[in-house]
């Protein structure tokens, strides 16, 4: 299913101060939005689209708990991203100035302004759950500090209020592979391909760990000595990513996760910043998860007056958050009935 596009009309002045003449949003909607209907939004990851029933099936869709019979359902791809919304290869919106490589530095904030405005235009002045899982969380944590008003629940999985030390060393490193790409900065959509490659398989390391690899990807043939099934494995999932996105949004979109902090221009203080979030949450944290780990579950459960944190066990890490939807569907079940 095609995503439905809002185009907005009038410049789009973003955190750094840098105006898009216009703004084009590529949503997804499950359901009628109808009086008295609850909302749920979902704020995805860094590499998904709108169409979350595709991506979170198990936990978005006709037979799901997020169902289009109990909720109106909405999903927006983010600035920056090649999947509809305005970003680097908007080179029909845009002129050369802001295209592929020149595109302005965007922050989780200008995504959810841009959320905010597809909410006014439908209509919706509030959300009964707004749902994020890595990225995604970080989007929800903002929009419940711009909108307190608006959210009325929250469910965050694998997330944190602030990017780590560790999380900005990742990216730099996938952004040295794509920057080591001889066809990087090429002002044209396949610019950077072979380096997006490589940060995929950077980041296939973080999403999954050592356990999973073992388990999965060793091969049986002591005698091997080459083609092994964790090389093909990784070479097959950069690949994929390469045929379905783009290196000039992958290299922005993870600069944008850098800068995430709830306590930037807020006094600094992200205890304070998290104690001032009154809205019912679910955090959801995964034991096995190395790129955003338990710790930080924690320590929002620690400062968010209303949150409730569950861990959940999963052999696959960072990416038991689209996997382990069965686990998470019946912690998220026991908590909305709680809230009744």
């Amino acid at each position: 299913m095609d995503p439905v596009i809002y185009k907005y009309h009038q410049p789009f002045t973003l955190e750094s101060g840098i105006s898009l003449p216009k703004l084009k949003i590529a949503y997804h909607y499950y359901g009628e939005y109808t009086l008295g209907k609850k909302v749920a939004w979902v704020c995805h990851a860094l590499t998904a689209n709108s169409d979350v029933a595709d991506w979170w099936k198990g936990f978005v869709g006709e037979d799901a708990i997020i169902n289009p019979n109990d909720y109106f359902i909405v999903c927006a791809n983010i600035i920056g991203s090649c999947y509809g919304t305005t970003g680097p290869l908007s080179v029909d919106d845009l002129d050369a100035s802001t295209s592929f490589d020149q595109f302005p530095m965007i922050t989780i904030r200008d995504m959810v302004k841009a959320h905010i405005l597809l909410r006014q235009h439908l209509g919706i002045e509030k959300i009964d759950l707004l749902l994020g899982g890595s990225m995604g969380g970080y989007q929800a944590l903002e929009w419940a500090m711009m909108e307190p008003s608006v959210i009325q629940s929250m469910f965050l999985i694998a997330t944190s209020p602030s990017e780590s030390a560790w999380g900005v060393a990742v990216h730099t490193a996938q952004r040295l592979a794509i920057e080591a790409d001889g066809t990087w900065k090429e002002a044209n959509p396949n610019a950077g391909a072979k380096g997006l490659k490589a940060a995929r398989a950077i980041g296939m390391l973080t999403y999954r760990n050592y356990g999973i690899f073992q388990e999965k990807q060793t091969d049986a043939d002591p005698e091997k000595m080459d083609d092994f099934k964790a090389s093909s494995y990784i070479n097959y999932q950069g690949d994929k990513l390469v045929n379905r996105f783009n290196a000039y949004s992958y290299w922005l979109l993870t600069k944008s996760m850098d800068s995430h902090h709830l306590a930037r221009g807020r006094g600094g203080d992200l205890k304070a910043s998290l104690a001032s979030i009154q809205t019912p949450t679910l955090v959801v944290g995964i034991n096995s998860d190395i790129l955003c780990p338990l710790d930080e579950q924690k320590f929002m459960e620690d400062h968010m007056p209303n949150a409730t944190l569950v861990a959940i066990d999963s052999m696959y890490g960072h990416d038991g958050f689209i996997i382990e939807t069965a686990q998470i569907t019946t912690h998220l079940k026991a908590w909305l009935n709680s809230l009744i």
